[in-house]
């Protein structure tokens, strides 16, 4: 099955290109199925490129995706056209308001991270998204500095700013194959990095919570919480091959110091086509996380979020004992 988008989202003819199945809302109306409900709170700068990167991901699974595009508020998007943003963007608030359930939601990353947290603008609003997942969400995934800021607001697990900035492609170990947010992965694999902040594994065994991939260059990158139906990823596996380029390109012309990414140019050369390495391994954690999310929620939408004990909840699963939706 396909990934459900407007058909005129520049996503859906980027992904028409690739080989990507994607469906007009109109022809997925035809279906007799209820498609998994996907949000993307989209945090990230260059709005457009982000939406194809997580549509690529969770859009090539044999399952229909409903992808909600979601943005902060009152936060002003500078770098995307008003118009796209009307046209295919709610606010929280509108989204809110309505009551709407959501089997999976995305937390994107954003280029704050040297901010404290409590200096964001949009940080009241984003705790009230965070918590709000709790009850209108089966399964949440943060992503990058999204994921760092779930795993502060729950669990106080700080960030930590670096001397250097951690950029390239790195290796990072399995540390738990039988997840099955890690079916079919190899004992390690290569990941992009490109941030100025890190997670020490300290504070997350502190907090409680499960590293599922880390690396012994840059960190621990996926971490487990079980009590939230979340994971986060302070790394990007939704990266394109050239993403890392982008940013080394741009600081380059800027004037900017920087490191030419490490593992990531063939021979170290950036006069060189970047070659991809984590594609696979990119498709296998979000497909994953998308059966997951196809095995546990319910049903009747209605029943996401409820707790043990509470109406919808009768046979005391916290998952609504799962079923098939196609």
């Amino acid at each position: 099955m396909p990934i459900k988008i407007p058909a005129d989202l520049p996503a859906f003819e980027v992904l028409t290109r690739e080989g990507v199945m994607v469906m007009a809302e109109e022809n997925a109306a035809r279906q007799d199925i209820r498609p998994l409900r996907i949000g993307l709170l989209n945090l990230m700068p260059k709005k457009i490129q982000t939406e194809n990167q997580f549509a690529r991901l969770i859009g090539a699974t044999p399952l229909q995706i409903e992808l909600s595009l979601i943005r902060m508020s009152e936060h002003q998007a500078r770098n995307t056209a008003a118009e796209h943003m009307e046209n295919f963007y709610r606010s929280f608030a509108e989204v809110k308001a309505s009551g709407e359930k959501f089997d999976g939601f995305i937390i994107t990353g954003a280029p704050i991270e040297h901010m404290d947290f409590e200096d964001v603008t949009y940080w009241d609003e984003l705790r009230e998204v965070m918590d709000w997942t709790r009850t209108h969400v089966h399964m949440t995934f943060g992503v990058c500095w999204g994921g760092m800021a779930m795993a502060w607001h729950f669990h106080g697990v700080p960030k930590h700013i670096l001397t250097d900035k951690a950029f390239g492609c790195f290796r990072h170990r399995n540390l738990a194959p039988a997840n099955p947010y890690l079916r079919g992965f190899s004992d390690d694999c290569v990941m992009p990095v490109s941030r100025w902040t890190e997670m020490r594994q300290e504070d997350i065994d502190r907090a409680g919570l499960t590293t599922l991939l880390t690396s012994d260059v840059t960190g621990p990158c996926l971490v487990e919480d079980p009590e939230n139906r979340a994971i986060y990823i302070i790394n990007h596996l939704e990266y394109d091959s050239t993403t890392l380029k982008d940013e080394y390109d741009r600081d380059v012309a800027a004037g900017t110091a920087i490191k030419v990414p490490a593992n990531y140019y063939p021979d170290d050369d950036p006069a060189l086509p970047p070659t991809n390495r984590w594609r696979s391994h990119a498709h296998l954690l979000y497909g994953n996380w998308i059966n997951q999310i196809y095995q546990t929620t319910p049903f009747d939408m209605a029943r996401i979020g409820a707790q043990p004990g509470e109406p919808g909840q009768e046979d005391g699963r916290p998952d609504g004992g799962g079923r098939n939706i196609g």
